[in-house]
């Protein structure tokens, strides 16, 4: 089987089809990973074939998070995002022309994907490590914050065409292109254009989200997908005489969700809470999300694998990235979230509700006394510890890059 994964974004959009990929090559399989040039490096440094693609959504990403404070900002991200994806659909074609798959595995921001598949007579399968594209009664489509009851519920994952909407013109372009006929803007990504159903791999832990006993058999939740790379890491000495100076340390990072402008006073909020609680703390600054200084307690990096980190430290504060609560949970460390914008509310309130961690303190309510009061329910509360610890023996077990492979394989 010749596979190709198309995916692109921050490092947690990626990391994931990384992992997919070398279990695929282990598998005995031909494999290549098509994403940003930055990430050559991460996908060669596990013998994995690399086609590059140019760089400008991920720079858009970078330029916007770090100063974005405003509906202003969003608005010119989305337009120069909009202008970055046109160019992504002839770098999807290269990598298909290069690679001639069996079978493409794609990250929804991959809006080229499906189209040449089709155009090759070859299945695609849709991929994203949160359960948004398949509709349930069971709960909402994560961007909305609470239950509606099973009927809006379900109703709910109507959104998700949004895209259609958005870019529809631009993929009608694309399969114009392709000598494919055009679609309705209003087009169900979870249906092909013969009327059959897309299949989807979501990468994330059945005991983490469970499985809605409405969900249809082309929805395949086979556990997460973690390459292990980082544990080989070799830390900086300031970092392994840290740890090794006291008690394990709390993490807290908000990995790419910068803001720069309020990264001043979440410094200042987390230096107070730690002081008031006397916790140790590693401090790591991400895309410029946290101004902060190192003290004989406390600890600033710029940044660390989080596979090799988060065995050592106690506890976890982030800002729940789907790729960060799940390794969070996966090492079995109790975990505050922080939730900026998107799904992040949606795994806080995940891990709160599996008991491994306190309910979410949201970004605009980060406050010194705040965040004292959830860190110290975060380390004091054993329940946390043993739920977490619990919850990653489940997740450990489930071996979801592998079973991932076997789905593919029969679809191929």
């Amino acid at each position: 089987m010749r596979a190709l994964i198309l995916t692109f974004g921050t490092k947690g959009d990626v990391e994931p089809y990384i992992a997919l990929a070398s279990a695929l090559k282990s598998a005995g399989h031909e494999v290549t990973v098509a994403t940003a040039a930055g990430f050559e490096d991460d996908v060669r440094s596990l013998g994995l074939d690399f086609v590059p693609s140019n760089s400008l959504m991920l720079e858009v990403m970078q330029d916007a998070l770090p100063t974005m404070a405003s509906a202003a900002d969003l608005q010119r991200a989305a337009k120069a995002m909009t202008a970055s994806i046109r160019v992504s659909f002839d770098d999807q074609l290269r990598a298909v022309r290069g690679t001639n798959p069996d079978i493409v595995v794609y990250h929804p921001k991959c809006l080229g994907a499906p189209h040449l598949a089709e155009r090759l007579g070859v299945p695609a399968v849709l991929s994203l490590p949160l359960p948004f594209y398949t509709p349930t009664s069971s709960y909402p489509i994560p961007f909305v914050p609470r239950d509606l009851g099973p009927r809006l519920n379900r109703w709910s994952y109507a959104l998700n065409r949004a895209e259609s909407l958005m870019y529809g013109g631009m993929v009608n372009d694309f399969r114009h292109k392709l000598g494919l006929p055009a679609l309705s803007r209003w087009a169900n990504p979870l249906v092909k254009p013969d009327g059959r159903p897309v299949d989807v791999l979501y990468p994330y832990s059945r005991h983490v989200v469970p499985v809605p006993p409405d969900y249809p058999s082309t929805a395949h939740v086979t556990g997460y997908w973690f390459t292990g790379r980082g544990t080989t890491w070799e830390p900086p000495h300031e970092l392994r005489d840290f740890l090794a100076a006291g008690e394990a340390p709390v993490y807290i990072g908000f990995g790419s969700m910068g803001f720069v402008k309020g990264s001043d006073q979440r410094g200042a909020a987390i230096a107070s809470a730690l002081k008031s609680t006397g916790a140790r703390a590693i401090i790591a600054t991400g895309w410029g999300s946290i101004a902060a200084e190192s003290t004989d307690d406390v600890l600033v990096i710029d940044g660390a694998p989080h596979d090799w980190l988060f065995p050592r430290v106690s506890a976890v504060v982030h800002h729940g990235g789907a790729g960060t609560t799940g390794i969070g949970l996966a090492t079995g460390c109790p975990s505050l979230i922080c939730p900026f914008l998107g799904d992040q509310f949606f795994w806080a309130n995940r891990v709160h509700e599996l008991g491994a961690g306190p309910r979410s303190l949201p970004r605009a309510q980060i406050t010194a006394s705040a965040l004292a009061e959830r860190i110290t329910d975060l380390v004091e509360t054993e329940s946390y510890r043993s739920n977490s610890a619990r919850l990653a023996r489940a997740i450990s077990a489930e071996n979801g890059a592998d079973r991932a492979v076997e789905i593919l394989e029969r679809l191929a």
